[in-house]
C-alpha cells in the first residue's frame, strides 16, 4: 500500500499532541499517538458520533504490537478505562457505535449500558476464512449501537437496502406490490435492520484493501455515518486503523478525528485520505442505496 519514502511524505502530515488542544487544531486530523497517552488532552463536547473499533479479546499482531487475551473482567476493566474518559467529548445527541465480536461483546454490553442507552446490538456476516473441524465456523462481529441521551438522529432513509426480488408479488391488477423492475431486474427498497449480510470483507482485488489485519469495510461505516450523522457534523475513531472511518467520513462530506499509535497504518490511512479526494466511490452503496452483496446488476456500479 505504501511505495518507498511514502511514510516520510505521510508522516508529515500526523499530528502529535502533548497539552490540551483546541478543536480546530486536531479537526481532519490523523493523531499518531497512542490513545491512553493523550486522552485527556482532547476537546470537550466535539463530536457528533463516536466509532470504537478496539482490539478485540483475542491474541492479534497488528504491525509487530501484541495484543494478548485477558480474562473477561480485565477486559472489561480496559474498555472501560478509555470508553468513561470519552463521555466527556460527546455532544449532548451524539451516538455511539463500537465494534466486537462474540467474545468481546459481554464486556461491551457491560460497560457502554453503564455509561448510555444501548439501543440495539447489530450483526454483521464477516464472510471470511475456511472454517474450522472443531466448532462452529465464527462468521459474524457485532457492532453495539448505543446514544449519549434520548434526543439522537437516525436517518433511516439514507440508508435502505436494494434488494432483489426472487417471488414478485403483483396485486389483483398486475401491478408489482411493493417492489420496481427496471434495467436491473425486479428489487425492493428495504428498510434497514441489525442484520447485516450485504458487507463483503476487503480482499486483494478491492481498492480499498490494506495490510490492517482488521480492517472494516467502507460500506460498514458508510451506513453508520449515514444513519447517525448529518454533513459537516465530526465523526471521531480512537482506534483507526488504516483509516477507514475518516476516508468515508471525507467521502460523505462528514468532518473526522482519528487516532493511531502505529505510525504505518497511520500514513496507510493518509494515504486513502489524499486517494478520497479523487475517488468518493464506496464499493456497495450507488445511487442513494446500498446493494446486497454479489449483486450482479447491469450497469457498472462499485
Amino acid at each position: 500500500m505504501l511505495r518507498r519514502g511514502e511514510i516520510s511524505k505521510y508522516s508529515k502530515r500526523l499530528v502529535k499532541i502533548s497539552e490540551t488542544v483546541l478543536f480546530k487544531e486536531i479537526l481532519n486530523k490523523t493523531i499518531n499517538q497512542n490513545l491512553f497517552d493523550i486522552i485527556d488532552y482532547l476537546p470537550d463536547g466535539f463530536i457528533n458520533l463516536l466509532f470504537i473499533d478496539p482490539p478485540y479479546n483475542i491474541r492479534k499482531n497488528f504491525n509487530n504490537k501484541l495484543f494478548r487475551e485477558r480474562p473477561i473482567n480485565e477486559y472489561t476493566a480496559w474498555i472501560e478505562s478509555f470508553v468513561s474518559k470519552l463521555v466527556r467529548c460527546l455532544k449532548p445527541d451524539a451516538s455511539i457505535y463500537v465494534c466486537g465480536d462474540w467474545k468481546s461483546s459481554t464486556s461491551l454490553h457491560l460497560v457502554l449500558s453503564k455509561y448510555f442507552i444501548v439501543r440495539n446490538r447489530i450483526t454483521w456476516e464477516r464472510e471470511k476464512g475456511r472454517g474450522s473441524k472443531t466448532n462452529w465456523k465464527n462468521n459474524t462481529e457485532d457492532i453495539w449501537f448505543c446514544t449519549a441521551s434520548e434526543n439522537y438522529k437516525f436517518n433511516h432513509n439514507a440508508v435502505m437496502l436494494k434488494r432483489r426480488v426472487l417471488a414478485p408479488y403483483r396485486d389483483n391488477e398486475g401491478k408489482p406490490k411493493d417492489w420496481q423492475n427496471d434495467d436491473d431486474g425486479a428489487f425492493r427498497l428495504t428498510h434497514p435492520s441489525n442484520i447485516w449480510n450485504d458487507i463483503s470483507v476487503p480482499f486483494w482485488s478491492m481498492p480499498e484493501n490494506t495490510e490492517h489485519p482488521t480492517q472494516k469495510p467502507e460500506k460498514l461505516l458508510a451506513k453508520i455515518l449515514l444513519a447517525s450523522s448529518d454533513p459537516g457534523e465530526v465523526v471521531f475513531d480512537p482506534f483507526l486503523g488504516s483509516g477507514t472511518t475518516s476516508v468515508v467520513a471525507k467521502k460523505l462530506d462528514r468532518n473526522y478525528v482519528g487516532i493511531e499509535i502505529d505510525k504505518k497504518y497511520a500514513c496507510i490511512a493518509e494515504k486513502r485520505l489524499e486517494l478520497a479526494d479523487r475517488d468518493k466511490t464506496i464499493q456497495g452503496f450507488h445511487e442513494g442505496v446500498f446493494w446486497e452483496r454479489n449483486s450482479a446488476l447491469k450497469r457498472n456500479v462499485k
